[in-house]
Parts: structure tokens; sequence; C-alpha cells
């Protein structure tokens, strides 16, 4: 019976993945509990003349050390992303032929075979809808994508992973993508459930909570209910956690600040949570039952705070578990405490 339940924790382990983007060098990394992460995701790299390009000496040697610790450390994988907010200004254009796609897969596996890393995370945000302001966005997208995740996975075969991070908000579920037509190729889908109210938002809210407090409301369940009646494999499904508040001023103490006007600030890394958002400081924390999210507000200040906690990110293990979906991805690593933070909360939860 022991080696029964012994085998069964073993096999969920392997089946829950901890995927950590990481924007670091090769440094930082030092400082963190590699040991509980399955993947490794090194953010960003870019398109140069269509083709996948590590853009500097800097980021070289991060990527080398990376793939380093894979002999210590024989379970995690390292992934190169493309892209970010920001990042795929020329992707629309560039994947808009065959051709054009064909040159990107071909240098992706030159890059791949060179770092010795193990695949890619293609972060377009995004296709088919308006993402970062001023970037190329057409209807071709949707298909274009689909024949670029088709000769991604030709080219590098079934031995390196493929994955691609997607909004979390309904007008990307509902437009940006070719779900059926791609899910079947792709290992996975990092969901990006944070960020659901953003840096444009003037009115506060959960940016990535677990469950919808109204029927309006964006959130990590209804994106990964969404995917599900679509038909897609539970364990291909992986969701989002931010290591980061999101933050407003001018907001009005009604409600303790939830889902008022205000102004976006400059957001606070997890790691710096205990220095910050302190009684000492005027913050008081607050937990929604309903959403499973904490947030904060400084009545004195006028300031109002969204984010995971320990909390959230227990909350959001046991709705892995209990759902059997592939894991949990974050943004972003160097952000967390470098121990007894939110990886490890995560990590305590899926061993247990």
């Amino acid at each position: 019976m022991v080696i029964a339940c012994l085998s069964l924790q073993a096999q969920n382990n392997k089946s829950f993945s901890v995927l950590a983007y990481y924007t670091g060098d090769d440094k930082q990394i030092n400082d963190f509990e590699v040991e509980k992460l399955t993947h490794i995701i090194y953010s960003f790299c870019h398109l140069k003349d269509g083709k996948l390009n590590v853009d500097n000496a800097k980021d070289s040697i991060a990527i080398k050390h990376l793939v380093s610790l894979k002999s210590k450390h024989p379970q995690l994988k390292i992934m190169l992303s493309l892209g970010g907010w920001g990042g795929c200004e020329n992707c629309s254009a560039a994947f808009s032929t065959a051709s054009g796609r064909a040159v990107f897969a071909k240098s992706v596996k030159e890059v791949n075979d060179y770092f010795k890393t193990d695949g890619l995370d293609l972060d377009w945000e995004y296709p088919t809808i308006e993402g970062h302001p001023g970037h190329l966005y057409q209807q071709a997208d949707k298909k274009n994508f689909t024949e670029l995740v088709k000769v991604l996975r030709a080219e590098l075969g079934n031995s390196n992973e493929l994955s691609f991070a997607a909004g979390g908000f309904k007008k990307f579920l509902d437009e940006s993508v070719e779900w059926e037509q791609i899910m079947p190729l792709l290992d996975r889908v990092n969901i990006m459930s944070y960020d659901l109210v953003n840096g444009y938002s003037k009115v506060t809210g959960h940016h990535t909570p677990l469950f919808s407090t109204n029927k309006d409301e964006e959130s990590t369940d209804k994106a990964v209910e969404y995917l599900l009646k679509l038909g897609i494999p539970s364990h291909k499904l992986v969701i989002g956690s931010a290591f980061y508040t999101r933050t407003w001023k001018n907001v009005e103490n009604v409600n303790n600040g939830l889902y008022q006007s205000g102004v976006h600030t400059g957001g606070v890394s997890f790691k710096d949570f205990k220095n910050t958002l302190t009684e000492e400081k005027g913050w008081k924390y607050f937990w929604d039952k309903k959403a499973n999210a904490p947030y904060w507000y400084n009545q004195k200040e006028k300031m109002f705070a969204t984010s995971d906690d320990i909390a959230s990110v227990k909350a959001k293990t046991l709705y892995v578990i209990k759902k059997k979906l592939g894991g949990i991805m974050f943004w972003e690593l160097g952000l967390d405490a470098a121990r007894n933070g939110l990886v490890n909360a995560i990590y305590e939860l899926k061993t247990k």
C-alpha cells in the first residue's frame, strides 16, 4: 500500500510541471532552488531578419549557464521564449508567408541545437487581435499561427518541446488562434491568467484571480473551462501566476478599493511584499473568498494592489491537482523570494 502511494505521488510529480519564466543573468539563477522547477523559460529572444535571435553576449552566457544546470538537475528543461509584451513587433509580417515561417523554424532548430536547449515557447502578444500599441495584427494571423506551429513541430521533431503563451482573456480565447488545429501539435499552452486587469485599466480589480466573482469577470478558471469545453486535454493546460502586483493610486476608500476607479502605477515584486505592503506603511490585507485572491488597500495613500501570494498560489496548485492540469507557470522567477517563497509553496503542495 505504501509503495502504491509512493508510486502515485511520483506519477503526480511527473505530470505537474512548474515552469519559470526567467529574465535574469547567469548569476541570479544560483540564488534559487531550481530543483523545485521542471522548466526554465529564458525570456526573451527576438526576431532578427526573420530568424530567432539571442540578442547579446549576456543572454548567450545566461542560456549556456542554464543548460549547464541540467547535469545536476536532470529533471530540468531549458526553453527559449520568443517575443513577450512589445517583443514581437515583426511577428505578424514575418510569419505571413510560408517562406518566412520556414526560415524562422530552421533558425529555431539551429539555435536550439547550438545551445542544447529543449524547445521553444512562442510568446507573440498577440496574433489576430490588438496587442502592443502600434504592432501589426491582421485576420490572417490566425491561420498563419497554425501554419507556424506545424512547421515548427516538423522542424523540431518530437524530442523538443513546443508551447505558446496565450492571453487568458475572452477576446484572445475567442479570436486569436485555431485551438483545435494547434493543440495536438503543442506540448502545452501557458495561459497568461494574469494582467487580466492591467496597466491600461482605469478601474481596479483582481489581476490574477482563480475564480470569477461575476459572469463578466476574467479569471483563471474561466479560461480553463473555456479550453476544456473545446476538448483540449487537461494535461496540456498550464495556468499562470503573477509574482508581482498591479497597483493603482487615487483610489477612494469604497469596497476597500476593489472595483474602483484609479490610476495605474508601478508594481511590487513578491520578494518585496514583506517590506512594502506592510501595516506600518498603511496597507491592509484582504482576501476575496470567491475569487481566491488577495488584495491590499492603503487608505492614507489611497492606493490599491492586486497580486498572487502564498495563499492564492496554494489555491491554484490545488486547483491544478484537482483538475489534472499540466501545471503552473509564472512571471517571473527573479521576483520570488529565494527561500520559502511562491515556488516553494507550489512545490510543497505538489509533493505532499
